[in-house]
């Protein structure tokens, strides 16, 4: 209950419908982003969760030279790794060097990363324009205190415009309160999707040596 009547207090602290309406905005792109984030947040861990557990199982297959058992289970799942082990299997028997099994991999990694980036940009966008309008509200406020001060007495004026500013900053204040954690959680996703993208291609880098020492085997016997 404290917290509530410590953000109801700020928000008012805000000054008139002016000030409270930028701060609404900035609670407004706050809300969404951090609606995005958690979305991206649960998806990605979900990704990589599937991921490990696709790589789980295909390897001991791979190993064993079982690749129709290893492409039925990848051409099965819509995963990430899925996909691309399933590209690289049915390139595998037709490919006649180890680039034409490179780029089919390549192609479904393209497919996949922008999947996995989605929205997040977003996030930074968000960050931006909560400051922006946290410095928006606080110059209207400055431009209206400044306006209202010069038909005041003059004994007054440096006591009404020191409240008028302190009221003002309030809006930059709650921007910079909203951009700061949109930003880590921005860098937080980031971080998350480069982690995946690079699992994704440690698995390719495995995956073809694995097949090419099969086949140079294969080729030797």
């Amino acid at each position: 209950m404290d917290y509530y009547n410590a953000i109801v207090s700020f928000f008012q602290a805000g000054g008139d419908f002016l000030g409270q309406f930028f701060m609404a905005l900035i609670g407004l792109v706050l809300a969404i982003g951090v609606a995005i984030a958690l979305e991206r947040y649960l998806y990605l861990t979900v990704a990589r969760s599937n991921n490990r557990r696709i790589m789980s199982k295909m390897m001991p297959l791979l190993q064993r030279g079982d690749y129709k058992q290893a492409y039925a289970i990848a051409s099965k799942s819509n995963h990430a790794a899925s996909r691309m082990l399933s590209q690289g299997l049915s390139r595998y028997k037709s490919a006649s060097n180890r680039d034409d099994i490179e780029t089919a991999m390549e192609e479904s990694m393209m497919e996949t990363i922008p999947r996995l980036e989605k929205r997040t940009h977003y996030l930074a966008t968000f960050a931006n324009i909560a400051t922006l309008l946290g410095l928006l509200g606080t110059i209207m406020g400055l431009i209206k205190a400044f306006t209202a001060v010069s038909a005041v007495d003059p004994s007054l004026k440096a006591e009404i415009l020191s409240t008028s500013i302190s009221v003002a900053m309030n809006t930059t204040a709650f921007g910079l309160i909203a951009a700061i954690p949109l930003l880590l959680m921005h860098t937080v996703l980031q971080t998350k999707t480069t982690e995946i993208v690079d699992s994704l291609e440690m698995a390719t880098v495995k995956f073809i040596n694995l097949m090419m020492q099969r086949k140079s085997i294969k080729d030797a016997s």
